[in-house]
């Protein structure tokens, strides 16, 4: 059988018994496992299970001269991938092997998915080393392995969806589903059916029962992004949930139960909110069990630098370019702007900069004229100021500049001076179309 494998260009490795299978096992990597029902230290039937218990991406193909009904059984149970009786295996083998083999592939690939997966999830993904990003990683890494309802504050674009994700990763129902709504993009009745699902009949167009994401979240975790716009009467449905792990689908009348961890995430003052009389008092205390507060951008600054790396290297794979690093000149640029859209915005820019780059370094000529102007302005004397005459013409050329789409006759008329004039001006101040 070896030198008929070995003919075929596989690379055989031998073991006589269950203990010699077993050592070479651990001193390779194999795929394939052919094995005897019947070994001098034990049964194949058995080994299969230790195999797949160690080894859960080896195959196991098990062989016996005395194939009977419960041994086949027993052995499928205890994960072969097959099992066939010698002397009509000649046929067999080989085209055998090769699916056992591609499913050993495939799950390897597999496995290397699920690392890169929870690598991109996980805390570790999160890029950052200030004090502010660094404390609120710590608090939820903390807080990820318990079944504690979890609130995420902070600015629109700090990653909280980020945040959630990865404490669903770091949690025992990491396995389970993980599924986010949007509280600010649905209509009420549409929300509710949503989030609780209906039953056929309840409204115009509800052909059929539909669970809703409480129920797809079942034994996982919901992630309710913008929470504060959940309409009032649905907080009391919400806040049943979260303290009995019930609620009532449209049109039912009865209770459906469910094993759901809630991650919930806002940008509003709950406070205010609740003073002002539009939240739940009571659903706030639920909800703010164990709170963590993100950070906004711009008290981030030393960050800027290595999350504009990284979305450099994101997009230039994305757009098949070469763009390894940012230019001092262009990186100042960024750690000055104040951004108001915190990471999303910065992902955005860095998006379009990548498009525009025709060189292997980022450069301020491919960051908006925005971004370049607010930096001019906050330049030290010696150069123009936000309230300096030129520094006023400069912004005032560039927004005509764009708002004509670069055309530099028409840019010339609306500013009533000559063409030549205009190109000497933005020689002047370096700026572009």
């Amino acid at each position: 059988m070896a030198r008929i494998l070995k003919l075929e260009g596989f690379e055989i490795l031998e073991a006589g018994n269950c203990r010699s299978g077993l050592k070479v096992l651990e001193q390779h990597l194999i795929d394939v496992v052919l094995c005897d029902v019947k070994l001098p230290d034990g049964s194949g039937v058995d080994l299969t299970l230790t195999i797949k218990e160690k080894y859960p991406h080896v195959e196991v193909i098990l062989l016996t001269a005395y194939g009977n009904i419960p041994d086949g059984v027993m052995a499928i149970k205890n994960g072969a991938f097959d099992y066939i009786t010698k002397g009509d295996d000649n046929n067999k083998i080989i085209p055998l092997i090769h699916r056992a083999l591609e499913k050993s592939g495939l799950q390897k690939r597999v496995e290397i998915l699920s690392a890169q997966l929870n690598q991109k999830y996980s805390f570790s993904g999160i890029i950052g080393q200030s004090r502010s990003i660094t404390d609120a990683i710590d608090l939820a890494t903390k807080v990820a392995p318990t079944d504690t309802t979890v609130l995420l504050t902070g600015e629109t674009g700090t990653g909280k969806e980020v945040f959630a994700n990865a404490i669903h990763q770091g949690s025992l129902r990491k396995n389970e589903n993980f599924v986010a709504i949007n509280c600010s993009a649905f209509s009420h009745d549409l929300l509710e059916s949503e989030m609780f699902g209906h039953m056929a009949g309840a409204f115009t167009g509800a052909l059929k029962d539909k669970p809703g994401l409480f129920e797809e979240a079942n034994k996982g975790t919901i992630f309710l992004d913008e929470v504060g716009e959940l309409p009032f009467d649905l907080q009391a449905k919400l806040l049943r949930v979260l303290e009995n792990g019930e609620f009532i689908k449209i049109g039912s009348n009865k209770t459906t139960k469910v094993n759901v961890r809630v991650i919930a995430a806002t940008n509003r003052d709950f406070l205010k909110e609740i003073e002002a009389g539009r939240f739940r008092e009571d659903l706030f205390y639920r909800l703010s069990t164990f709170k963590v507060h993100l950070p906004p951008l711009r008290e981030r600054s030393k960050d800027i630098e290595a999350l504009s790396l990284h979305f450099l290297s994101i997009f230039s794979k994305k757009t098949n370019k070469n763009i390894t690093t940012i230019s001092k000149e262009a990186l100042q640029i960024l750690k000055a702007h104040q951004w108001p859209g915190n990471i999303r915005e910065l992902k955005n820019i860095l998006e379009r900069s990548v498009i525009l780059e025709s060189s292997g370094v980022l450069t301020p000529d491919s960051l908006p004229a925005e971004l370049r102007l607010q930096a001019s302005s906050q330049e030290p004397t010696g150069t123009l100021s936000a309230f300096s005459m030129a520094s006023v013409e400069k912004l005032h050329i560039q927004k005509v500049l764009n708002y004509t789409g670069g055309n530099k006759a028409e840019t010339a008329r609306l500013l009533n001076i000559g063409v030549a004039t205009l190109y000497r001006k933005m020689d002047e101040y370096k700026l572009t179309t």
